[in-house]
C-alpha cells in the first residue's frame, strides 16, 4: 500500500523539488499544499503519514503547522525544510515535534538517509521495486501526473525561491554574530518603476525616518545593486547588540549601518550567485543618506533605478527594535541572462 506524503510549500518550485528528491520508485502517493491551512486540512484527510514542511508560508507558516499538529494530535512524522538555516529555527522546530530539519536547495541523498534512518525507507524497497517491471509510459505518465499537480511554475517563482535560499543564509550569518533569532518574511518578488519603490516598501512609514547605502554588483551578463534601509530607530539596540557603549553619534550609525549592509549584501548576492553557478564582483557601497524619509530618499536617487526586477526582504531581529529592509534592484538588461540561468527551474 502506498505510503500518503505531503508536500506543503507555497513555492510551486520548491514543491516540484521536493517530489524529485524523493527516493526512485519508492511506493508513495504525493499530495501538495500551498499553505499551512491546506497542510493542517490534508493531513485530517489522511493524506501525509509523512510530510514535508515549509516554514515561511501565507495564512498559516510552518510553526503554526507544528503546533496545530500537537494540538489536534494529527498522526504525521514531519520533516521540515527551509532555507531558513538559523540555529534558532532548527532548535525550535524540533522542540514542536519534528524529527528532523532539511536545508534549501534539498540534497535528494540527505532526505534518502533521513528516511531510512527512521525505517520509512529501505534500500530494498528500491531494489524490489526496481525488479518489478512497469512499463515506461505508465511510469512516465504517473510521474507527470504527479509533478502537474505541484503547480506550474514561472520566472517570478524561480526569482523568488532562489530569494528564499538567498535570505535564510544572510539571516543565519547574522544571527550567528549577533547572537539573535531573525524574524523571516516571504520575499517579495515584483517589476517596479523607481515611482512605486517607496510604495513597495513594507515598513516605510512616512513620519519614520531611514539610512541607506547601496552596492553595485555584476557578473555573467548580470548586474544590479543592492539596497539597504536601515530604520534610524533601530540604531540603539544594534549598538547594545554589539556591545558599543560610547556615544551613538552619526559616526557610530553609519558604521553600523555598513556592518548590517556587508553581511546580508555580501550573503543574499553570493548565495544567489552560487545557486545560479555564477560569481558577481561588489562594488564599493555608497552612502545615499542618513535620518531621511524614504519617499525623499528614492526621490533624490530616481534617476538610479528604471524599471527594475526588485526583490525586497524585510529582517527583523526578536525582541529587539531592529528593522531593515534589503532590496535587490536587477537591470532590464539583465532578464535574459537571468532567465537562461534559471531555465533549470522552469522544467
Amino acid at each position: 500500500m502506498a505510503t500518503p506524503v505531503l508536500i506543503c510549500d507555497d513555492s510551486s518550485v520548491a514543491r516540484k523539488q521536493m517530489a524529485r528528491s524523493l527516493p526512485a520508485n519508492w511506493d508513495v502517493e504525493i499530495s501538495f499544499a500551498n499553505n499551512g491551512q491546506e497542510g493542517v486540512d490534508a493531513l485530517k484527510e489522511g493524506k501525509g503519514d509523512i510530510l514535508f514542511l515549509d516554514l515561511n508560508m501565507p495564512v498559516m507558516d510552518g510553526y503554526e503547522v507544528l503546533e496545530a499538529i500537537c494540538k489536534q494530535d494529527l498522526p504525521t512524522m514531519v520533516i521540515v525544510v527551509s532555507g531558513d538555516i538559523q540555529p534558532e529555527a532548527n532548535q525550535r522546530v524540533k522542540k514542536l515535534g519534528a524529527i528532523e530539519f532539511i536545508k534549501k536547495p534539498v540534497d535528494p541523498e540527505q532526505v534518502k538517509k533521513i528516511l531510512s534512518d527512521y525505517g520509512m525507507y529501505t534500500e530494498a524497497t528500491e531494489q524490489a521495486a526496481t525488479a518489478t517491471p512497469v512499463p515506461a509510459a505508465t511510469h512516465r505518465t504517473l510521474s507527470d501526473e504527479v509533478l502537474s499537480k505541484s503547480g506550474t511554475i514561472n520566472f517570478i517563482d524561480c526569482i523568488q525561491e532562489m530569494s528564499n535560499v538567498a535570505m535564510g543564509q544572510a539571516a543565519d550569518l547574522l544571527a550567528r554574530l549577533l547572537d539573535v533569532f531573525v524574524v523571516l518574511p516571504i520575499p517579495k518578488v515584483n517589476f517596479l518603476e523607481a515611482s512605486e519603490l517607496q510604495m513597495a516598501l513594507s515598513f516605510a512609514e512616512q513620519e519614520s525616518t531611514y539610512s541607506a547605502v547601496c552596492q553595485g554588483f555584476i557578473g555573467s551578463g548580470i548586474a544590479g545593486e543592492a539596497l539597504v534601509i536601515f530604520s534610524d530607530s533601530s540604531f540603539n539596540d544594534m549598538a547594545k547588540l554589539v556591545k558599543y557603549k560610547g556615544e551613538i553619534n552619526a559616526n557610530v550609525e553609519l558604521e553600523l549601518l555598513m556592518d548590517i549592509a556587508s553581511i546580508l549584501v555580501g550573503a543574499c548576492t553570493n548565495s544567489i550567485a552560487s545557486q545560479m553557478d555564477i560569481s558577481f564582483s561588489l562594488g564599493h557601497p555608497i552612502v545615499l543618506g542618513q535620518h531621511v524619509n524614504v519617499g525623499e530618499l528614492i526621490k533624490a536617487n530616481a534617476k538610479r533605478w528604471k524599471k527594475t526586477l526588485t526583490i525586497e526582504i524585510t529582517y527583523q531581529v526578536e525582541n529587539y527594535d531592529i528593522t531593515c529592509d534589503l532590496l535587490l534592484l536587477l537591470t532590464e538588461d539583465s532578464m535574459d541572462m537571468l532567465k537562461k540561468r534559471l531555465a533549470f527551474l522552469m522544467n
